[in-house]
């Protein structure tokens, strides 16, 4: 592989249907789900890849049944308890992308904590996008960016717009992955995508493992990336 992303962000799709099919409970799939993210780091890790991004909870999620919305809750908090230590020990750096504060307290204080205790690492960066739509990121952002007094509205610039986004110190997703079949970004980092590549597969994401990410990222490897210039060699 001659070329290797710097930033990864997945849409992890697919585990009610992974559950379905074998005639498991749903909450079943989403527990089978969590479990793939530690082994898709450590390959990610090991491609060279230095961020990674998981879309584990939209804005929209809210309106699934109010009892799948508490399971998912616990189950983010009890994985972050239960890796807390894994991340700090090689040197991690966790953060968050989304509107926090309709998350559970019990919540907020688990990401809290593993963010100040990680915040001084540089070496590896996992990104958990949770109560995330970018929609509301980008009205949230306009609604700072009108606050801001260093700010020329008329001669604005992305550089000034993006420092108002939730991922203001996250490199734009060079590779964007989504499980399961479906085609399509579903409110997730719609802006920060506009030059990322995308791979969609048919696995669910409970199957999705290291062979599926380094196909992607070979995949990844063989594209050409314009940027909206245009080949020097071809002139397309």
């Amino acid at each position: 592989m001659s070329r290797i992303p710097v930033h990864v962000a997945f849409i992890m799709d697919g585990n009610g249907r992974w559950a379905q099919v074998r005639g498991l409970s749903r909450h079943e799939g989403h527990r089978r789900g969590a479990s793939v993210i530690k082994k898709i780091l450590r390959a990610a890790e090991k491609s060279g890849v230095k961020y990674v991004t998981f879309f584990a909870f939209s804005s929209e999620n809210f309106s699934r049944p109010e009892s799948e919305v508490k399971f998912l809750m616990g189950l983010c908090e009890k994985f972050l308890k239960k890796y807390r230590k894994t991340i700090c020990e090689k040197e991690i750096r966790f953060r968050t992308i989304g509107d926090l504060s309709q998350l559970p307290f019990n919540l907020q204080l688990a990401i809290e904590k593993l963010t100040q205790n990680t915040a001084h690492f540089d070496k590896f960066h996992l990104t958990m996008a949770l109560n995330y739509g970018a929609r509301s990121e980008v009205i949230q952002a306009i609604g700072k960016l009108l606050k801001s007094e260093d700010v020329n509205v008329e001669n604005l610039t992305w550089k000034d717009f993006e420092r108002h986004l939730y991922t203001k110190d996250l490199p734009d997703p060079d590779l964007i992955i989504r499980t399961s079949g479906e085609q399509r970004l579903s409110n997730f980092l719609l802006l920060q995508s506009a030059y990322a590549e995308l791979y969609f597969t048919k696995t669910y994401w409970p199957d999705f493992n290291e062979k599926e990410f380094l196909l992607a990222i070979e995949d990844y490897g063989s594209r050409e990336r314009r940027m909206g210039k245009i080949n020097d060699k071809t002139n397309d």
